[in-house]
């Protein structure tokens, strides 16, 4: 007996859709150019290959069983999976990637790179997206492990990594902040690290997977440790530590009176930001790679990407 394997092909999936679209087996054979025998015979070595009946012949019109009708639903799919294959392959075969990963470090503005992903697909390139969050060191290290394609928002140099290639997207301030009823809301100003070392700090952890780093702490300070901007900004609201923040990011909750900027005695500190691709056995981008190389290189969309934080 055939197996599944053998008798499941796209066009056997056709030739059962044009049975069931003609209505009988002799309205389907003339227009396949078939005899009626052979379509009849290539029918039942498929419901014999499954053991069921696909068709009831008892009526004068080809009617599809139950199973017949599973059949033609999931034939379907299986035909339009193909077809999307086919045309995923051709479009690979024109210098599209099959998929870019993306590391986006959690202090780029999610609006601005969401817009972004919209401009992209709006190409129907064939290339699959994937995005990853990145926090610090981890963010560029996605990239010189090979599990991602760009980098957004680097804050440390790679240029020790063979093929590493990297461009400014611009300067990061980070203030530190703390809630209106967090005890350092009201001590005199210049805050000193003595001061500072008397009350916890909210740091992110760094999402590298080996070794990482950390910004901002002191030795002996209490540490309540979050895995994204976003829970260190809650955390903060909350009033359960103080820390230093991406000013665009705490911009709105600033103005809106729910955190407070403090002078402390340490300089303020701002960040080159990066965004960087290659690495060991890079060659020339792909056209999904280079797309996005290309509105990188707008200063429009480099500002964006830091200061369009304004949304709740």
């Amino acid at each position: 007996m055939r197996s599944t394997h053998d008798v499941l092909t796209p066009e056997n999936l056709s030739m059962l859709q044009a049975i069931a679209e003609a209505g009988s087996f002799a309205a389907a054979a003339r227009q396949l150019g078939l005899v009626p025998s052979a379509l009849t015979y290539r029918v039942r070595q498929i419901e014999d290959a499954l053991d069921v009946l696909l068709f009831d012949r008892s009526a004068r019109q080809a009617q599809p069983t139950e199973a017949g009708s599973e059949l033609l639903r999931e034939g379907a799919r299986l035909l339009r999976d193909v077809e999307a294959v086919a045309h995923r392959v051709r479009r690979v075969a024109t210098g599209w990637e099959p998929q870019l990963t993306l590391s986006v470090d959690g202090v780029m503005s999610p609006h601005t790179l969401l817009e972004l992903v919209d401009a992209f697909y709006a190409q129907s390139p064939p290339t699959r997206l994937k995005l990853r969050e990145g926090i610090m060191t981890g963010t560029l290290e996605a990239l010189t492990s090979g599990r991602a394609d760009l980098a957004i928002g680097v804050s440390v140099g790679g240029s020790n990594v063979a093929g590493l290639q990297q461009a400014a997207l611009g300067d990061l301030l980070f203030v530190y902040v703390v809630a209106p009823h967090h005890p350092l809301a009201a001590v005199p100003e210049p805050i000193t690290d003595a001061t500072l070392r008397a009350h916890r700090a909210v740091a992110v952890a760094d999402s590298a997977q080996r070794g990482g780093m950390t910004m901002g702490l002191l030795g002996g300070q209490d540490v309540l440790t979050v895995d994204s901007m976003q829970a260190k900004i809650q955390v903060q609201l909350r009033g359960l530590g103080g820390g230093f923040l991406p000013e665009p990011m705490v911009r709105p909750y600033v103005e809106a009176g729910r955190l407070v900027v403090r002078k402390v005695a340490r300089p303020e500190r701002s960040v080159r930001m990066h965004y960087a691709w290659g690495g060991p056995g890079f060659t020339a981008p792909g056209r999904a790679l280079q797309w996005w190389l290309n509105q990188l290189q707008s200063p429009a969309t480099q500002r964006a990407l830091l200061e369009n934080h304004h949304h709740f």
